[in-house]
């Protein structure tokens, strides 16, 4: 989803995965959310936080995102007959986002199996977000075990123009935990 975050480093990191791990069909969608503003993640007049992760909802919340996000899904799986929505959403290490949480992700399923054409046919949509309970050090372990080149991923806020990481802010520091209390080195690409 291009959103209209900072960047687009994570859009190209995406796009590589999914051909590196054989996709049927990648997409990228366009909503422009930096239109509403309201995070540092769409509105270059909110600085990016770099002085540590802090308790509550952090600056780099992006309203309703993951509501948007899994209504696209939503819409896409319909048309796909799929019955299944994955999301990266983790509810230990989540900064503080409220569209992170099991119960969000449970009401949007309830909501998804109300509003839908496939539900009312019998094909029930189900929401999973298999790293909801994994601490970041345990996404690690698994994404290494799973084969996935974590250094093709993209956590940073805000890559450099080549998507390396800054290293710095509150998810490159989550990230850097995350490979440290694993025990594995980090092998992110980072600008310094």
């Amino acid at each position: 989803m291009d959103y209209g975050q900072r960047h687009g480093a994570e859009l190209e990191a995406a796009k590589h995965v999914a051909k590196r791990l054989g996709a049927a069909e990648h997409r990228t969608v366009r909503i422009d959310l930096a239109q509403f503003g309201g995070s540092a993640l769409t509105d270059r007049k909110i600085e990016v936080p770099s002085g540590g992760v802090q308790a509550g909802i952090p600056v780099t919340y992006v309203p309703a995102r993951n509501t948007i996000l899994l209504s696209l899904a939503l819409a896409w799986a319909e048309v796909l007959g799929a019955q299944h929505l994955f999301i990266g959403a983790n509810a230990v290490d989540y900064s503080g986002y409220p569209d992170c949480r099991p119960e969000y992700l449970q009401a949007f399923e309830a909501m998804a199996n109300l509003a839908t054409k496939a539900a009312m046919a019998g094909r029930r949509i189900a929401i999973r977000a298999p790293l909801i309970d994994l601490p970041k050090k345990g996404i690690v372990k698994l994404a290494l075990e799973l084969g996935v080149d974590v250094a093709e991923t993209v956590t940073c806020y805000q890559p450099d123009a080549e998507g390396r990481a800054c290293g710095v802010c509150d998810a490159c520091r989550i990230r850097k935990a995350g490979f440290a209390d694993a025990g594995v080195a980090d092998t992110t690409r980072y600008a310094a």
